[in-house]
């Protein structure tokens, strides 16, 4: 069973953000790390491939300047290798470019299955990884809290508001999962050290045969205008219960029309 995960390196969300005050996209200069959502799907990809009694884990990213470092931390959890596409073409990407770029990356590890995040920490569309699996021609499914493969399919409970659904597909196939579905292995100290040597394979846009002008910003269909902050939190309001408490509540409710 050979699984390939989209994982995605992001700026530390515990560092201050910056935007580039030309294009207003955030400023993924200096040491990127791996996404929290992507180490479900990396933890999720090497249980799946330890259950079926072999093959191995290669993980496919985007990011700039030849960056790994979130990358090197998922090799550490266990994973065997890695692909990443890095071009300055591909700066100012919108999800559509990035699942070109992606979907090509993946045609060469030649995957049984492809698991990916169902959104970035830092971008929040939901959209790549359907995206990913039209241009490849796959099915797709979406919100997985429980995965297996038997066969040539896979099975996957799939996360609802009102409990979840069995969903069976053919493999080769995308499936996004959730947080908690696994728990993230930490890695350890030999992970960490064969990481180091782990190959990485950096390919460009040319490498892939792409169109830089289908990518990047010169093929964006999205342009940021404007950048706002956000509206300060207005106080919220005491209610002194003197026996009619209830009854602000009920108005309170109305009001938000929830009763």
């Amino acid at each position: 069973m050979n699984v390939a995960v989209c994982v995605k390196q992001i700026p530390d969300p515990a560092a201050p953000p910056a935007l580039d005050p030309g294009t207003k996209n955030l400023v993924r200069d200096g040491k990127l790390i791996l996404d929290d959502s992507d180490a479900y799907g990396v933890e999720m990809a090497l249980q799946l491939a330890e259950a079926a009694g072999g093959g191995e884990v290669t993980l496919v990213s985007m990011a700039p300047n030849g960056e790994t470092s979130g990358l090197r931390t998922a090799l550490a959890m266990g994973a065997a290798k890695a692909i990443l596409v890095s071009d300055p073409a591909l700066a100012g990407c919108d999800a559509l470019g990035t699942a070109k770029v992606l979907a090509a990356a993946l045609k060469r590890a030649e995957p049984d299955l492809i698991l990916a995040a169902t959104e970035s920490s830092d971008g929040y569309t939901g959209t790549t990884p359907v995206q990913v699996a039209e241009l490849m021609g796959l099915p797709s499914v979406t919100f997985a809290k429980k995965v297996s493969t038997e066969g040539g399919t896979v099975k996957v409970e799939r996360q609802t508001e009102a409990g979840y659904d069995e969903v069976v597909s053919p493999l080769p196939a995308v499936v996004t999962v959730t947080a908690g579905v696994v728990e993230p292995r930490y890695p350890s100290f030999k992970g960490i050290m064969a990481a180091k040597s782990k190959p990485v394979e950096t390919l460009t846009v040319a490498d892939l045969g792409l169109d830089a002008a289908s990518v990047g910003s010169a093929g964006a269909r999205q342009e940021i205008t404007n950048v706002a902050e956000a509206e300060a939190r207005a106080a919220g309001e005491i209610v002194v219960d003197e026996g009619e408490g209830h009854l602000k509540v009920i108005e309170f409710l109305e009001q938000l029309k929830v009763i």
